[in-house]
């Protein structure tokens, strides 16, 4: 019979689930009946639910409808001998590396996005009964690992997954939704975790995923997440850091599992070109890995509740024995095929060690979550950080007079950032719609021109190619918006877009600003801002003559790259206000903004 055993995280006891399996072709076909919780087994490909790209290898989305539940104490689940053979990658060490070669020039250095996550698999066979094996493993796990959020066996009859996941994907309890972005990985024992916590590309890949979940807490959270931490994660043999994200919510559960597919710390951002990016350069189907395992039920008011956990270090094993365990590594600016080679390879350890492949002693932890340095340096992480993420404020305590009662349309270039600019600008007093750029383009102007303010948003690709469908309807959409002389703000993209009809030049950045926060001068006032871009405007002065007029510039000295712009009735920026890596974003919106709307002009430009 079907079943499940579930080891959460702190609990003294396992979870024994039974019942029946069905299969369902999409999230909102998930059965939800009060008094019948549901585990439901959630393939990668069912992104595709949001319109994004996937290799469709048929993995089936599978339903426990729990008819029995229980729990055993640990003790009952003992560690026990496995065997496994012929165990390899899938990619060789050499071929994995030539990967990340070609993500980190071609994509990354291209304006694609920000980071993505590149797999392969250990691929062996199980001696023996395949269910012994996992249950074996299981026992190990439960003794021989620490920190895992879920340790699990699932048995659908069609498929056994046994892991130990550190990471809670998303969850909803009492109306709060939970996120818990984990990256950054120490091996324990492999040199000094403090030198780990001070590593710039393991801080910068932390603070990339954690703006990543608060676009998607935007969408599933009325007033998106607050941030909490971080914190350091640690396990048997791997040490992470992390964030915990929370917001009141009151979508179905399902909806909050189909806005939430799929964790940045196993894609990449943006989400959408991240799956593209995944796509073309694995060219084969993840099945369950970068999944959820989701447990869905009602509390004792009935009110839904979700726990769902990343499928990540988690082993498949076939009914015939063949056992899979996908790993990724995540890519970044600074990133190495080396060092993400042994990335790859430290993931699998843990569960391979409890598979029995490899070495089962776990390594030391040099340094401890008490250490007085460790928890300096984890809270200096937040020095810099948007405190409009970190903060809770009383409702209406950033409106701003000007801009209150206005309406802004959000035009999303496919970067779901722009959820987080409308929870900005909804904070200073602005009524905010965001649309996709295929549906403001079936607008037209006509239907721009009802918004007080149109903003165009952030996302990857090349500005300059009008070839791409989406870059030729954004430079019609602002080209009509700058010509009828209607408000407008642009960010990241939008701004490239806007200073290109400006008649400014573009160029590629030898070195891609993803990620990136640093202090610039904005019109004259130092602020703290966060970069997203492999391309910029770039001219050699602080104003530009334009057939819009005259145009003021806040350009950097050192390559005459343009942070930003403004002219009569438009302004633009070429970072993010949004990003949590923003700390004078909100700042910065309240001073741009507002002359947009009343028709004040700077000094700068009217001479």
């Amino acid at each position: 019979m079907p079943f499940a055993l579930l080891h959460r995280d702190g609990a003294d006891h396992v979870e024994v689930l039974t019942g029946d399996v069905v299969t369902v072709a999409t999230l909102a076909d998930i059965p939800m009946v009060p008094g019948t919780p549901v585990l439901a087994v959630i393939p990668y490909r069912q992104v595709t639910e949001r319109g994004f790209d996937c290799v469709d290898d048929g993995a089936p989305l599978e339903c426990l409808l729990v008819t029995s539940r229980h729990t055993e104490p640990l003790a009952n689940f003992p560690a026990g001998p496995l065997t496994l053979r012929d165990g390899g990658f899938d990619l060789s060490d050499d071929e994995y590396g030539r990967v990340v070669t070609d993500v980190l020039a071609n994509e990354i250095g291209h304006g694609a996005g920000a980071n993505f996550v590149i797999h392969r698999v250990y691929r062996a066979a199980v001696e023996g009964d395949p269910l012994a094996a996992a249950r074996a493993a299981f026992g190990r796990l439960l003794t021989g690992e620490q920190g895992t959020y879920w340790t699990f066996l699932v048995d659908t009859g069609n498929r056994i997954l046994v892991g130990a996941t550190p990471e809670r994907h998303v969850s909803v309890l009492d109306g709060i939704v939970m996120m818990n972005p984990i990256s950054g990985t120490f091996r324990n024992g492999s040199g000094d975790l403090l030198d780990f916590l001070r590593d710039p590309k393991e801080i910068e890949e932390l603070y990339m995923v954690l703006d990543e979940e608060l676009k998607m807490m935007a969408t599933v959270a009325e007033h998106g997440g607050q941030v909490a931490g971080p914190y350091l994660k640690e396990m048997a043999r791997l040490t992470h850091t992390e964030y915990l994200l929370a917001g009141r919510g009151s979508l179905d559960v399902r909806e909050v599992l189909r806005e939430t597919m799929f964790a940045p710390t196993v894609t990449g951002s943006p989400i959408e070109n991240a799956c593209r990016v995944i796509a073309r350069h694995e060219r084969r189907g993840r099945r369950y890995y970068a999944g959820v395992l989701a447990l869905l039920d009602h509390d004792a008011d009935g009110r839904q509740t979700l726990d769902a956990p990343i499928l990540i270090r988690t082993a498949e094993i076939t009914p015939d024995g063949v056992l899979r365990v996908p790993v990724g590594a995540t890519l970044v600016r600074h990133s190495t095929p080396a060092g993400e080679v042994a990335e790859t390879h430290t993931k699998a350890a843990g569960l391979l060690s409890a598979l029995g492949a490899v070495d089962s002693h776990p390594l030391p932890v040099r340094g401890t979550a008490q250490s007085e340095e460790v928890r300096a340096l984890l809270a200096a992480r937040n020095d810099d950080l948007a405190r409009f993420w970190l903060d809770s404020r009383a409702p209406g305590a950033l409106t701003v007079p000007a801009l209150a009662g206005r309406h802004a349309l959000v035009v999303d270039a496919e970067d779901t950032f722009t959820a987080m600019l409308a929870h900005q600008l909804k904070a200073l007093g602005l009524t905010v719609t965001v649309v996709p750029w295929t549906a403001a383009a079936a607008l037209g102007r006509a239907g721009l021109d009802d918004a007080d303010l149109v903003v165009f948003g952030p996302g990857p690709g090349d500005p300059s190619d009008l070839g791409d469908p989406k870059m030729a309807a954004l430079h019609g959409l602002l080209g009509s918006r700058l010509a009828a002389g209607r408000p407008l703000f642009a960010v990241c993209l939008g701004q490239q877009i806007l200073a290109s009809l400006l008649g400014l030049s573009l160029a590629r950045r030898d070195s891609p600003y993803q990620g990136l926060a640093r202090d610039i001068d904005l019109f004259g006032t130092v602020r703290r801002v966060g970069f997203y871009s492999s391309f910029s405007a770039v001219a050699p002065g602080d104003v530009a003559v334009t057939g819009h007029g005259p145009v003021e510039l806040a350009v950097d000295p050192a390559d005459d790259t343009v942070h930003a712009l403004r002219g009569e009735g438009f302004a633009g920026v070429q970072f993010h206000p949004e990003s949590v890596l923003s700390r004078d974003g909100v700042d910065i919106l309240r001073e741009l903004l507002p002359p947009l709307l009343s028709g004040v002009v700077s000094p700068a430009i009217t001479g």
